[in-house]
């Protein structure tokens, strides 16, 4: 971890390890040394996970990953990784796009919140619920820069990390551009629409803070949107939507919009075409305009309309 992973991958990707480790892996190796480590102990706890089978396979990955760090040491043997031949459990990908009228109800939500406020509840079963407000002045009004993040990041399609670590420093305004100096998958430009340069040029800058998104701590960056997202997802009747159906939703639009699918892997940042692949099968427009065009003429020509161009078929001589 010291030699490796925290010198040469992010600090989110060691703080995933170390979790992992302390949660998992330590607690179901105990005291053993790694030469001492079987396949037998691995599947215990690749199975004790199964009702999380994502965490699973993630917990033996990073077993895996050790033990190949080690080899190349040569410290264990490379045929000697207790994570071979232990069968993966199946991860079904979760890809959640927005409809219009969800779209509709997340703009509303994220009017009213800034405005109004929205609503929230109390448990009338609490002793102190009789000092609460009125059901009707029950409302909280959401912070402007959590509200700028969450539009920021269906109008972009960042990740989440992207435009809370973003800097003022970053935003080129004239090129439409926010140079981010690292990011997952290295450095990144991330394109601003009209709407997006329009929400950057009404936010205030707080002095002394270099970060788009300012959070409550001087100089630092909002820390996450958990409750913001949960109040406004309430409002707006999206369960089960993540921030990152967020970005799930950009790309759809793209795909949907016959934008190609090299256009929108660049706007999202992906390094291989194969992860925007699976935006694919979204891209139906031009297969549409195809079917509707050949069934109006094929239509047009059973109705005996002048319509339909068909063009028809001579009968040639047999080559002789």
């Amino acid at each position: 971890m010291r030699l490796h992973v925290a010198a040469k991958r992010k600090g989110r990707t060691e703080a995933s390890y170390r979790e992992i480790l302390e949660k998992h892996v330590y607690p179901a190796i105990k005291s053993r040394r790694i030469v001492e480590v079987r396949r037998t102990q691995m599947a215990a706890l690749h199975n004790g996970m199964r009702a999380t089978p994502s965490a699973a396979n993630r917990a033996l990955a990073v077993v895996s990953s050790i033990w190949g760090w080690a080899a190349r040491r040569e410290e264990v043997g490379a045929g000697s990784n207790p994570c071979i031949g232990i069968e993966r459990y199946p991860e079904q990908g979760r890809e959640r796009y927005l409809t219009s009228d969800e779209l509709a109800r997340l703009g509303s939500a994220l009017a009213e919140g800034e405005t109004l406020g929205l609503a929230y509840d109390v448990d009338e079963t609490k002793p102190k619920a009789k000092h609460a407000p009125k059901a009707d002045k029950r409302r909280v009004k959401l912070d402007p820069f959590a509200v700028a993040a969450i539009r920021l990041l269906i109008l972009t399609g960042a990740r989440l990390r992207e435009i809370l670590d973003a800097q003022w420093r970053h935003v080129d305004i004239e090129r439409g551009v926010i140079f981010l100096p690292d990011s997952k998958t290295g450095k990144k430009p991330v394109y601003l629409s009209a709407a997006a340069l329009l929400i950057l040029s009404e936010l205030p800058r707080i002095e002394g803070n270099p970060y788009i998104i300012a959070g409550a701590k001087d100089g630092a960056p909002r820390a996450d949107l958990k409750k913001p997202w949960g109040a406004v997802g309430k409002a707006a009747g999206l369960d089960g939507v993540r921030l990152h159906d967020l970005r799930h939703s950009f790309a759809s639009i793209g795909a949907g919009a016959s934008m190609g699918l090299p256009v929108i892997g660049k706007l999202l940042g992906h390094s291989q075409a194969a992860t925007t692949h699976r935006y694919a099968h979204l891209d139906a427009d031009p297969l549409r305009r195809a079917a509707n065009t050949i069934g109006a003429t094929i239509s047009a020509a059973m109705d005996g309309k002048k319509g339909g161009s068909v063009v028809p078929l001579h009968r040639t001589k047999p080559a002789s």
